[in-house]
């Protein structure tokens, strides 16, 4: 979570601190595709994502499922959760996930005593809805081959912010029918759509790991332009 906070603000030692003391009060530890909590439970807790990959979804009646969005160690689920009655959106693990679970009143406790903190999470709230925005775009406007090289740049260029590639190359965990869920495509859609990028010497992804032979370029036909993630500001300096 420091780490990803730091990407919006410089953050002291003291603010580090007050971090890692509400990260270590109520830890858990789930196994690959589980619920976190499900539409229609009451949130207790923000859930920070400590190691592993989780994802937001809506499931249909008849089952069909829309993943809305991936997160990574550093990332907070839902930063405003308090507000709602019950969830309007289910949260699972990708990986074997350790997260942090952080009260209410916890939550209050680590603003009030840290307006920097309290600054980086409005700046994680605004990206997080600019993320949305982009799936949109993506879901609306992109060609299948632009929205599954977006996915790519997307998840690479945000691990890489948090010191989590090797290179040209990141954990890459999503099966092809996640992929087709994030992108609106059919899973068959989706593996065509690999291959044709593999041909194109673009990327390779094979044993869970994404490597990205030429980032300008995959980047240039994903239309990606990294400036919705807001990467450039003082926490980078």
């Amino acid at each position: 979570m420091t780490l990803h906070l730091s990407a919006f603000v410089r953050l002291a030692h003291a603010d580090r601190e007050i971090l890692a003391q509400a990260l270590h009060r109520r830890v858990r530890i789930l196994e690959p595709r589980q619920d976190i909590i499900r539409e229609g439970e009451r949130p207790r807790f923000v859930n920070v994502i400590l190691e592993g990959w989780a994802q937001r979804y809506k499931q249909l009646a008849d089952g069909r499922r829309q993943i809305l969005s991936f997160f990574i160690a550093g990332d907070l689920c839902d930063a405003n959760v308090f507000i709602l009655k019950q969830m309007d959106h289910s949260l699972s693990t990708v990986t074997r996930v350790k997260l942090a679970e952080i009260s209410q009143s916890e939550f209050q406790e680590i603003m009030e005593r840290s307006p920097r903190i309290a600054q980086a999470l409005w700046w994680n709230e605004l990206v997080t809805v600019a993320i949305q925005r982009e799936w949109t775009t993506n879901i609306g406007q992109r060609t299948a081959y632009e929205r599954i090289a977006h996915l790519f740049c997307e998840m690479f260029v945000r691990l890489r912010t948090t010191g989590r590639t090797e290179g040209d190359a990141c954990e890459f965990p999503l099966t092809q029918s996640e992929i087709a869920e994030a992108t609106g495509l059919t899973q068959v859609h989706v593996n065509r759509t690999i291959q044709e990028m593999r041909r194109d010497q673009l990327i390779e992804l094979r044993n869970k790991r994404l490597q990205v032979f030429d980032l300008d370029r995959l980047m240039s036909v994903a239309l990606f332009n990294p400036n919705y993630l807001h990467l450039d500001h003082e926490g980078l300096a």
